[in-house]
């Protein structure tokens, strides 16, 4: 409803509108600073489209990497090709929830008998996390195909998806262990005192606030993902960046890097906005205050 409440403009401190003095100050603030923003970006974007195309070897530059035609003939090869991309991410991202949950929980675990567990996946992660992505891709995907396993155990796309899943999944049991260790001690001990075992504690006590508050992490972790499925192409396989480099091979031209680019950025542009609403949903629900 637009209508105010009767008397509300008559109170002290409060305008016909009904907001407050302070309510009136932040508003016009947060429009000065829209304003601010809105202007130093138009002056910059104004600069560069002004200046860039003055500089001597910009002729050069647009032919080699903006040439409208070579982007229009590869464009669509490459979107062909992405569709692998999206096929990897989809069966890896489940592998590395469930396998990086797995060794957050054996690091998590309590009893002294079950130590080597612990040991063990802290190892894990120290190594796979201590390890470039493309190493490890190169190191399994080169590697195990050399033990001489018959079709389709030598595949690319196999042993690519295994070192993905195996550097990630160190990661993200890092933030699913952060996660765990964040609920406080208190909720263990009221569900100790309810009767609740060990693993039942952690089952539907601990596991549930957990995953909650990782959730904008983890989505982080899986933005990332997208993107170094590229490395696969290392190995092989002929997806967008493998793709693009057939084309500027064939052209002469780097236009086909440039659509994969933008192709990659029109999927993880979207993501990442979602991963900050999901920070500042998060953020609101757990202080009260509205990020502004």
């Amino acid at each position: 409803m637009n209508a105010t409440v009767p008397g509300m403009s008559d109170l002290p401190g409060t305008d016909a509108s009904g907001r407050t003095r302070r309510q009136e100050f932040e508003r016009r603030q947060r429009r000065r600073a829209l304003a601010v923003a809105t202007t130093s970006t138009l002056v910059v974007a104004a600069l560069v489209v002004i200046l860039v195309p003055r500089t001597p070897g910009w002729y050069k530059v647009k032919r080699s990497f903006f040439d409208v035609e070579v982007f229009s003939t590869t464009f669509p090869r490459l979107l062909s090709a992405f569709v692998k991309d999206v096929q990897i991410f989809a069966w890896c991202a489940p592998c590395i929830l469930a396998l990086g949950m797995l060794i957050a929980v054996l690091r998590s675990v309590r009893a002294p008998a079950l130590f080597p567990f612990r040991l063990f996946a802290a190892a894990y992660t120290d190594v796979f996390r201590g390890i470039p992505v493309i190493l490890t891709i190169l190191l399994v995907g080169f590697g195990v195909p050399g033990l001489g396993l018959d079709r389709p155990y030598n595949s690319p796309y196999l042993w690519g998806s295994v070192a993905l899943v195996l550097n990630y999944s160190a990661y993200v049991a890092e933030v699913f262990r952060a996660g765990i260790e964040s609920v406080h001690e208190s909720q263990r001990a009221g569900a100790r005192s309810l009767g609740l075992s060990s693993a039942s504690t952690l089952r539907h006590v601990v596991l549930p606030q957990a995953v909650r508050r990782v959730i904008p992490p983890l989505m982080n972790d899986l933005v990332s993902l997208q993107k170094d499925v590229a490395l696969i192409s290392l190995i092989g396989p002929i997806e967008v960046l493998r793709q693009a480099g057939i084309d500027k091979s064939k052209y002469a031209n780097f236009t086909p890097y440039v659509g994969a680019a933008l192709i990659f950025l029109l999927l993880t542009i979207p993501e990442t906005r979602f991963v900050d609403w999901l920070v500042a949903r998060e953020r609101r629900r757990t202080t009260g205050t509205a990020v502004r």
